[in-house]
């Protein structure tokens, strides 16, 4: 057993534990001479100390929210004698002293306390001022120059690492008694600085609408024990705007002023009286918005309202070149790229060619691609400047490889300046370009769609191209649907299935799911692209999909299990949720190597990472999928290669990254991989619906199998009863747009989305 398992034990010790004699309580003096076990979460911590007034080793267990090896600790506490641990003392309280000595300074500074400073740069800085060091730190840092190996650059690094470290450890300290953990006080420091602790005593429930990776329970738990009152309006305001947050994190741009009210009662055990009265105030001073019976967080209802109005703009403003010649254009299409387009591929690509604004879907198979490809190059020919976008970097990549063009992602067409904390372009300074051409658009959620169109010049033509069967975007809104819905945007639905690879068993069974019947799969002598494999209990589904992905798929098709095949599952938690899928698969595929443990998780080189969050500093975004390239076990850093680019994370910001051997299908939206794997069981009902199975399949290019239930896969094709989401972009566009009719030419919108024919 490693020292990290043997001592987690040990984190119940008390007096009266089986086997545990206690001294009577006493104090005592040591430095730490090694850490052997530390939570960052719950800041249990096992040392090594050695005892002033004995000069011997001791094992030292107990809390402390900071710790550095070469440090002088004081603790109070008691000997205690384990039965398996043996002699310790359980400290009841630790106190962190910097070091005094040339030893205990050198090895306090080889700790990775400072950014900069490893081993041999600690031992020189040491060599050169002895016991004097830490003061040089502090008052003269300037003579630091005078270390071989420290010019000004790192000097400044150092400096900055070592006040940096002082103010962190003062709110760490503080933020212990109230149950805030090491690396969210480290986002605490990084967001206010110096004024960490007089912010959060003022109103400690900005935490959860300022700091990533805090949420409203946390920061209500520091408020009660900084004593704000439970029935306070600074407690309803925040309990309110919890409530708006969490219907946002499920899809909804609002929320109804009675549900609010009732929710926000039983979160908070506050009177609906006072709850309304702090609503009242939030909308008075502008933080809420109030429509009619509907209540939205500002930034919703502002980028509902202004994707409407500039989607109505964009129609109404005329482009600046000449109207194309559609049949002509068509024609040449045609002739360069030698096919001939069915008539609902003519129909789109005329309508994409005429029109100001306007929508192109479908599933798999259909022609989207095609049609892209084809507008394109029509385009080029006439000389009109196109973009090409989408909302992740694998839709982009995929993008530029059918049509050969330049595509960006949506973050990198619209250019986040870290200076300016914003899009470089948007109203005020529109991108250059005649048409916009937007794919995967069931990925835009509301706030991201108002970016892209406010950087959109008035004159430009957009082409929205998408599948509105896929799953919503991730964030809220549902903005394909509701400008299809709205009538007021030309579109056009493909239907006719080209795409027929292997057999075209991925595709035939996308669109046999989207029309609610039941799967095929290929005579069992057949080879195929898409396999089911029956299995009824979730450890049996754990192991074939272990199987698959390990064994069976690269030795019967060839692909790389790391680099080639997705596991997807509907959800994070359980036997076969993400996190548990990807400690197996790491274990199975990446089990050796240079590696460093944070926030529980273990990220070793060659591990397949994604990011959780837009970081627009670092130009990577949620979804992002790379390989961990590099591990820094001194300073618990690591670097990853996201498509050839370099992106460094420091130790605190590791947490930003997840392992993605396995992924959720929301988080897989957008993406395609060679193979991928599925797995399906009735512990997902709540989430088992007919475009979640759906979206699952079609990211499957070559390869897909699908292991679960039979039950399982019968009631997600069965539901097609979408979970409305509350927004009212619909609502928006059509009372401000002219509702267009059906016409000869089939592209005016329909009314409503075609009826799918239910399961036998």
């Amino acid at each position: 057993m490693d020292r990290e398992a043997e001592h987690t034990h040990g984190g119940g010790l008390d007096r009266d534990a089986p086997g545990v004699v206690a001294s009577e309580p006493e104090r005592i003096l040591g430095t730490v001479e090694d850490i052997v076990y530390r939570s960052e979460e719950t800041h249990y911590t096992v040392v090594r100390v050695r005892i002033v007034d004995r000069d011997e080793l001791a094992t030292l267990v107990g809390n402390c929210p900071a710790i550095w090896v070469g440090e002088e600790i004081e603790a109070e506490g008691k000997w205690v004698q384990h039965r398996k641990y043996g002699t310790q003392f359980q400290a009841s309280n630790i106190t962190c002293i910097a070091p005094t000595t040339a030893r205990g300074i050198e090895r306090y500074l080889a700790s990775g306390v400072i950014k900069g400073v490893g081993k041999v740069t600690a031992a020189r800085i040491v060599a050169k001022f002895g016991e004097d060091t830490l003061r040089i730190l502090d008052k003269e840092s300037k003579r630091l120059e005078e270390v071989e190996g420290i010019g000004e650059m790192r000097r400044r690094q150092i400096k900055e690492s070592w006040d940096a470290n002082r103010g962190i450890r003062e709110v760490m300290i503080f933020l212990q008694g109230h149950g805030i953990g090491t690396a969210h006080a480290t986002r605490i420091y990084r967001q206010y600085g110096s004024q960490s602790i007089a912010v959060i005593k003022e109103n400690p429930y900005r935490l959860c609408s300022e700091v990533w990776g805090i949420g409203f329970k946390t920061a209500d738990r520091v408020a009660m024990s900084l004593g704000v009152a439970r029935d306070s309006e600074l407690r309803a305001r925040a309990g309110i705007v919890h409530v708006l947050e969490t219907m946002r994190e499920e899809g909804h741009c609002y929320c109804t002023a009675a549900e609010l009210i009732v929710s926000a009662t039983a979160l908070l055990e506050i009177p609906a009286e006072r709850l309304a009265e702090a609503l009242n105030h939030d909308v008075e001073q502008g933080l809420l918005v109030r429509e009619d019976d509907r209540v939205y967080l500002t930034d919703l209802r502002n980028a509902e309202q202004a994707v409407a109005e500039k989607l109505l703009r964009l129609i109404r403003t005329p482009r600046r070149f000449r109207p194309f010649e559609t049949t002509n254009a068509i024609a040449h299409a045609e002739r360069v790229m030698g096919l001939k387009f069915a008539p609902m591929q003519a129909e789109a690509l005329r309508m994409a060619l005429s029109e100001k604004v306007c929508v192109i879907t479908g599933g798999p198979g259909v022609g989207k691609t095609t049609i892209i490809k084809a507008l394109v190059d029509i385009l080029a020919r006439q000389g009109v400047q196109a973009h090409l976008a989408a909302p992740t970097g694998r839709a982009a990549k995929r993008m530029e490889e059918a049509t050969g063009r330049q595509a960006q992602t949506v973050h990198r067409l619209l250019k986040y300046s870290p200076g300016l904390g914003r899009f470089e372009h948007g109203a005020d300074s529109p991108i250059p370009g005649d048409v916009f051409i937007l794919d995967e658009v069931s990925m835009m959620d509301i706030p991201l769609m108002q970016a892209f169109l406010s950087a959109l010049p008035d004159h430009a033509c957009l082409i929205l191209v998408g599948d509105v069967d896929q799953l919503p975007s991730v964030g809220p809104g549902n903005v394909l649907r509701d400008i299809i819905e709205s009538g007021s945007v030309p579109f056009r639905k493909l239907e006719t299935i080209f795409r027929q690879e292997k057999g075209g068993w991925i595709v035939r069974n996308a669109h046999h799911v989207n029309r609610g019947e039941r799967l095929e799969t290929s005579p069992r002598d057949e080879d195929s692209d898409f396999y089911f494999i029956s299995a009824d209990d979730p450890g049996r589904i754990l192991q074939i999909a272990i199987e698959l992905v390990t064994v069976r798929i690269p030795r019967k098709f060839g692909f790389d299990p790391l680099n080639d095949i997705q596991v997807l599952t509907p959800m994070r938690k359980a036997v076969l949720g993400t996190e548990n899928l990807n400690e197996l698969l790491q274990k199975a595929l990446n089990p050796e190597g240079a590696a460093i443990e944070r926030f529980g998780r273990i990220y070793r080189v060659g591990d397949r990472v994604m990011q959780i969050r837009n970081n627009y500093d670092k130009e990577i975004f949620n979804g992002d999928i790379g390989r961990i390239a590099d591990v820094d076990p001194e300073f618990g850093a690591l670097s990853v290669d996201f498509d050839g680019r370099r992106v460094e994370y420091s130790a605190d910001e590791a947490d930003e990254l997840v392992h993605a051997y396995a992924c959720s299908i929301h988080k897989s939206q957008g993406s395609e991989y060679p193979a991928v794997v599925i797995v399906l069981t009735t512990q997902h009902y709540k989430l088992l619906q007919r475009n979640l199975l759906y979206t699952a399949i079609t990211r499957g290019r070559r390869l897909v199998c699908l292991v679960g239930q039979p039950k399982a896969v019968y009631m997600a094709i069965r539901n097609n009863e979408i979970l409305l989401r509350r927004t009212t972009l619909k609502e928006r566009l059509a009372a401000g747009g002219v509702t267009l009719q059906a016409s000869g030419k089939g592209y005016a919108p329909r009314r409503s989305m075609p009826r799918l024919q239910p399961m036998e």
